[in-house]
């Protein structure tokens, strides 16, 4: 077995206990109260993939979503039907083997990094999505990638997956070349969210995103296929 590729759903049942609830809420606002509009994607089919245990999907339900959610392992699944009912299935970022065309609403938040080939996970979601379908995605900025390093020698992160990070305007043009069209793109976290502390700071920081967006630790996205 694949140790990397495999690690989050081996790692399901200390997952809650061990990621970082204010970027976990975070990235639920920037999702469904930035990157959304207010009742969305009511009635719409939505695929969130490396769904992990269930916190977007079961803001996704909540918002009125037809949710699919998607994930490696049984494991995380079961984590999913502890938070809220929607359709499962285990899939692969990369191959996701479903038909095209099969959803009106992908969200991958924090998930193509996790893969060995971010970009084909890209096409992936392209090729599934309806045309004109809406993307909203979320992923470390490849610029702050040696503080996995650090993290790993501080032994305070303990994630032993796949680390693919992107650049902020690789991303981009990712999106081009695959055939979506960028509506919006942001950074958030000006630096790492380490210390409880300066959490405030960090929220204030993001109010000035559009100077230094490339410069931040994570990118935020919505696009639409436009071909």
């Amino acid at each position: 077995m694949n140790n990397k590729k495999y690690f989050y759903d081996k790692f399901a049942e200390e997952f809650d206990g061990e990621m970082n609830k204010y970027d976990l809420n975070k990235r639920l606002s920037i999702v469904f109260e930035k990157l959304l509009s207010p009742k969305e994607i009511a009635g719409k089919k939505f695929l969130d993939i490396g769904c992990g245990t269930g916190w977007f999907s079961r803001k996704a339900a909540q918002e009125g979503a037809y949710v699919f959610s998607m994930d490696i392992g049984t494991n995380l699944l079961r984590k999913v039907s502890e938070k809220c009912e929607t359709q499962k299935a285990v899939s692969d970022a990369v191959s996701l083997g479903v038909k095209d065309r099969s959803f009106d609403y992908i969200l991958a938040t924090e998930v193509i990094e996790h893969t060995p080939n971010p970009k084909g996970a890209l096409a992936e979601m392209h090729r599934v999505l309806n045309d004109n379908g809406i993307l909203i995605m979320t992923v470390p900025n490849r610029v702050w990638h040696f503080t996995i390093h650090i993290a790993r020698i501080l032994n305070i992160r303990r994630y032993d997956g796949y680390e693919n990070w992107v650049g902020y305007y690789q991303l981009q043009k990712w999106f081009e070349d695959l055939g979506f069209e960028v509506e919006e793109v942001f950074g958030f976290h000006f630096f790492p969210f380490v210390f409880q502390s300066l959490n405030p700071l960090l929220d204030k920081l993001d109010s000035f995103a559009h100077f230094y967006s490339p410069l931040m630790l994570n990118i935020a996205a919505r696009c639409r296929k436009i071909n």
